[in-house]
């Protein structure tokens, strides 16, 4: 997709997409043959469930039929969420993260996997997992020293909330 096609579908939608209480993360336009799919990423601090995804959906659909911005031809819309192992680029990222298991890549060179804890102005409060018995230990990230960070997905994570509470 070019970038002024890019921008033009970004100033158009990204309205509707605040309207609805979520932030337009990401435009993609595919085309394959002849068939052209537009994908829209959509997340909020609270996440987006299938309502609001519907929601948003539908509205976006009717703002780009009226205005013809994708042209004649036919296209499919896909409205979803960031996939689970999102790369994090925004400082609102990072605080969407918060509690979640995340593999930075450091300007110093090397990874580092650690639990995101709190996110402020100036960089990210981290809990790098202990290994074979050891504690787990605080670090202190700042966003300078990032060059890359992924969450990750987690199958075996205890839910501490739900320990606490029993």
């Amino acid at each position: 997709m070019s970038t002024t096609q890019s921008e033009r579908l970004r100033e158009l939608l990204e309205p509707l997409v605040t309207s609805q209480g979520l932030d337009l993360e990401e435009i993609e336009l595919d085309s394959v043959g002849r068939k052209r799919v537009l994908r829209v990423v959509v997340d909020s601090d609270t996440g987006a469930d299938l309502d609001r995804i519907a929601d948003v959906s539908r509205a976006l659909s009717a703002k780009l039929d009226e205005t013809n911005a994708m042209g004649e031809g036919e296209y499919t819309l896909e409205v979803g969420t960031p996939g689970a192992e999102r790369p994090l680029t925004e400082h609102r990222h990072y605080v969407r993260a918060t509690d979640r298991l995340v593999k930075f890549q450091l300007a110093e060179g090397g990874e580092l996997v650690a639990r995101i804890l709190k996110v402020d102005d100036e960089g990210v409060d981290t809990e790098v997992p202990g290994v074979k018995g050891r504690k787990a230990t605080a670090r202190r990230l700042a966003f300078d020293d990032i060059v890359r960070a992924r969450v990750q997905v987690e199958f075996s994570r205890k839910d501490n909330k739900k320990e606490e509470e029993a």
